[in-house]
């Protein structure tokens, strides 16, 4: 599901009206009433309820207006409090307007700070509040009346529905640009946009639901611009085929885990169980050779590879060799190896030769901070997958510039050295080099335990060696581990998870996914 920006949510409402022929108050009137559908679904009949649209001068106020009609039908009280006075009002938003004052709605206009004073206590007496005040063509902060308004909404504690951006949301910004209304639900028009799906913007979103308004999907997927995608079911789905009854282990993949090192022995357990877990035919651990009785009693399934070692009981420069030896479809590095010399001539060496895709997680990250050029593997799969932290270390960013332009800076990193960025945290990000980027909408904070990126490296690993498509491997393993994680939750609930809960759900996860009646909610409409 493709996620817009204004300027791309302009174009998109331009080819719908003039190339395809659809009237704008078309486009208008179903905006309102898949709101109205949305509320009765949300809050349910009227019961002698009363509803308030607070509206603009724009086009949202007019979808506003088509609200309250609606809403009116449905037997809700209805009144209208106006941002402006009735002759700032055109196009479309007039037409609907005028129809609310032939009815007999009421229309409160506001045109000042000192008139929403003296009317705010009667109008924020109500059962539900709709925002119709400003949609996705704001670009500066709210201030003066709007942001009266908004400061009044969020402290009257009445249910909100915002009718495509909560009001002081920007749709080219994830962050708010200024007072923001806080939605209970947030119903979208046609495609979702950035805050609604990116921190610390959702959070004022609320429940979030994409409203088919008429503009078809061919025209939002022929847009021009960023491509910023939100992961759906579907999507995924399309990517896991049934297995021919004749399979056999070496259609699914060898992978490689270069892990682990003495007191870090479960990062290489985790990994490579992950890895299997994801389907991979084969999987051996590759680690120091004093850990291998360890990392080998763990589990039966994989294979071990004693790896040269220093007394610290860290694999060595000279481990690469044995690594670039073995008959390997995909290798990662990373997990608990160390950050040391050796580890980080290993890593070097390993990258610099070997014929194979690589992912490279946790301490192969911090050793790249030093400056490896990974652009000399051009034409070879290169996935990195850094925490914020990590990410700042890859680009002398500090973690606040990171995690303030999470997007920009996983696809500038993607595009610049030719690798796919796995950019973890709250809505992971999947970033491609060709500036394509991917927003992972399962997962929860129980996730946020010591363990859960090696499991995510594992299945990663897996995925890549059975897909080949490095962005398609990332994009499932990333659903599929947050949707283990969501398993997870309902089972032990998000303080007590840890990794190894994660890795246990990883196969409840793929067959809900692969089970025909799974239900598509994303895909019907719903975002958050």
């Amino acid at each position: 599901m493709r996620v817009l920006n204004a300027a791309q949510m302009r174009e998109a409402d331009r080819r719908t009206i003039e190339d395809l022929g659809v009237p704008s108050c078309v486009l208008m009137e179903n905006a309102g009433r898949q709101v109205v559908a949305a509320i009765g679904s949300a809050f349910g009949p009227p019961d002698g309820r009363r509803a308030v649209i607070l509206a603009g001068r724009g086009n949202n106020g007019g979808d506003g207006f088509v609200v309250a009609r609606g809403l009116r039908e449905e037997q809700w009280d209805v009144v209208v409090c106006l941002a402006g006075t009735a002759t700032d009002v055109r196009g479309d938003a007039r037409t609907n307007l005028a129809i609310l004052q032939t009815i007999g709605v009421p229309v409160v206009e506001v045109n000042a700070q000192d008139e929403w004073e003296l009317v705010a206590a009667d109008v924020l007496r109500c059962d539900l509040l709709v925002d119709a005040l400003f949609g996705t063509g704001l670009t500066a902060p709210l201030s003066g009346l709007p942001a009266a308004i908004v400061g009044a909404v969020n402290a009257a504690g009445v249910p909100v529905v915002a009718i495509d951006l909560p009001s002081g949301l920007s749709a080219d910004a994830c962050a708010p640009i200024g007072p923001a209304i806080r939605a209970d639900l947030t119903v979208t028009l046609a495609a979702p946009k950035l805050p609604l799906v990116m921190p610390p913007g959702d959070s004022a979103a609320g429940t979030v639901i994409v409203a088919d308004i008429g503009i078809p999907q061919s025209v939002i997927a022929s847009l021009d611009g960023p491509r910023v995608e939100l992961t759906g079911t579907a999507d995924v789905r399309t990517l896991l085929t049934a297995r021919a009854p004749d399979a056999h282990k070496g259609a699914f993949g060898h992978v490689c885990l270069v892990a682990g090192s003495r007191g870090k022995t479960g990062a290489a357990y985790l990994c490579g169980m992950a890895a299997l877990r994801s389907g991979a035919g084969l999987s051996t651990v590759a680690t120091p050779a004093s850990c291998v009785p360890v990392v080998a009693s763990m589990a039966a399934e994989y294979m071990t590879l004693g790896l040269q070692e220093t007394a610290d009981g860290l694999a060595t420069a000279a481990a690469s060799a044995l690594v670039l030896a073995g008959r390997f479809d995909v290798i990662a590095l990373g997990p608990g190896l160390g950050t040391g010399p050796e580890q980080r001539a290993l890593l070097l060496d390993v990258l610099a030769r070997a014929a194979v895709p690589l992912v490279l997680d946790a301490d192969a990250l911090t050793a790249l901070s030093g400056g490896a050029d990974l652009r000399a593997r051009a034409g070879q799969v290169l996935v990195v997958t850094p925490h914020p932290g990590e990410m700042a270390r890859l680009t002398g960013l500090s973690v606040a510039a990171v995690q303030a332009d999470r997007l920009g800076v996983a696809r500038t990193y993607a595009r610049e050295r030719g690798v796919v960025v796995v950019l973890k945290g709250y809505r992971t990000l999947v970033a491609a080099p060709d500036g394509r980027t991917f927003i992972n909408p399962t997962g929860n904070a129980g996730m946020a335990t010591g363990g859960s990126g090696d499991v995510l490296t594992g299945a990663i690993t897996g995925w890549l060696a059975q897909l080949g498509n490095p962005v398609d491997a990332c994009r499932l393993a990333v659903y599929l581990h947050g949707a283990a994680g969501d398993i997870a939750a309902r089972e032990t609930g998000q303080i007590a998870m840890t990794a190894g809960d994660l890795l246990g759900c990883l196969g409840a996860a793929t067959l809900a996914l692969t089970d025909a009646g799974t239900s598509d909610a994303d895909e019907d409409g719903d975002a958050g």
